[in-house]
Parts: structure tokens; C-alpha cells; sequence
């Protein structure tokens, strides 16, 4: 019987292989098999650990999602929750631009988002929904409006964004901030704004 410290270095060593795989080769032209080799291990032991190849991705996403303490403790000390959210999508989207193949994967999953985060580990949603939390307390986010929900626009408007920036459109630290600008003031003009605001009270 495999020992649990034992199978947790083997799903290491298998994810480290597929990482390193997916970035030289890409995900569609890097098979299992390769995976299992550059781990040294067999295949069946990787199907032992991982239900398929798109598992193992899923699951190198989610250690990158999980790596959030920094952020984490920039909140809890009260900074700026708009600079913490530049942040954020700027890291974000340097991961994705030297994780091509990843990054595609995690911006347009198979599953449509829902609006709460996965539950029971930590996700990019689930930080972007913090952050919009920070802010609604800090009075530079509309408190209005569920968080989850403003969180989902965010990631949906930054998500179009990546894709097009992975296809080679130029994309950095100005169209993050304009990104994150247009969602927070909105698209009407500041005018029209607030005729909507006096017609729906």
C-alpha cells in the first residue's frame, strides 16, 4: 500500500514534470506519457494519481491559485484594494504570458464559472471576490451589488482580455489598469450615470 507521504511526492513530481512539459511543449502536444517519463514513474501511476490529462492541469492551476498568502496579508493590513487588485491582474498576467498553454485553459474553462467560488480550496475568483470585499469596506467599491457577482464581470472582462493578449495583442500594466478603471466606473458616461441612478431610486 502506498504511504500518503509517499503519493504526495509522486503527485508532486507529476505535476512538476506536466508543468514543465506544458511550457516547453505545450498541453495538446504533451501526452501522458511524457509526463510519466520525465517524472520517473510509470503511466499507470499517474493514472493511479490523476484521472486524466486535463486533472492534471486543473491541478497545476489550482497550486498557482492557492499561492495567494501574499495578497492575503496586504488585505488584512487594510492596503488600497484597487492597488491590491492592479496587483493581482498584473502577476496574473505575467503567469499567463509565460504559461500560455495553462493560462488558456484556466481562462476558458469547460464548466461555466458559478457565481460563488469553488469551495473547499482557494481560487482566483475566490481572491478577486476578497479584494471587492476590501474594498466595498474601504468605500471604493459600490456596496450595492453582490461581491460574487462584480467578481465574475471582473475576471470575465480581464479573461476576454488575456485570451486576445495570448493571441498577440499587446497587453500590460496600462490595460490592466485600464481594465480594472472601465469595470469600477462603469462604461456610461459619469453624466448618465447618474440619470440611471435617480431613475431607478
Amino acid at each position: 500500500m502506498t504511504t500518503p507521504k509517499r503519493t504526495d511526492r509522486s503527485r508532486n513530481l507529476i505535476l512538476d514534470a506536466a508543468d514543465a512539459a506544458f511550457g516547453e511543449k505545450g498541453f495538446a502536444a504533451t501526452s501522458v506519457e511524457e509526463i510519466a517519463t520525465r517524472a520517473g514513474l510509470t503511466r499507470k501511476t499517474v493514472y493511479n494519481l490523476f484521472a486524466s490529462k486535463d486533472d492534471i492541469a486543473s491541478q497545476l492551476i489550482a497550486r498557482v491559485e492557492a499561492n495567494d498568502a501574499a495578497y492575503r496579508d496586504r488585505m488584512a493590513a487594510g492596503e488600497d484594494a484597487l492597488r491590491i487588485l492592479e496587483d493581482v491582474f498584473q502577476d496574473s498576467a505575467g503567469w499567463c504570458l509565460a504559461n500560455p498553454s495553462l493560462a488558456r485553459l484556466a481562462l476558458a474553462p469547460v464548466d461555466r464559472p458559478s457565481l460563488e467560488p469553488p469551495p473547499g480550496r482557494p481560487s482566483f475568483q475566490g481572491l478577486v471576490r476578497d479584494i471587492l470585499i476590501l474594498g466595498q469596506r474601504q468605500g471604493v467599491i459600490r456596496k450595492d451589488d453582490d461581491s460574487n457577482f462584480m467578481a465574475l464581470v471582473l475576471l470575465g472582462v480581464y479573461g476576454q482580455a488575456m485570451l486576445s493578449a495570448l493571441a498577440g495583442e499587446r497587453f500590460g500594466n496600462e490595460e490592466i489598469k485600464h481594465i480594472i478603471r472601465v469595470v469600477v466606473e462603469g462604461i456610461g458616461e459619469p453624466s448618465l450615470r447618474r440619470s440611471v441612478v435617480s431613475r431607478s431610486s
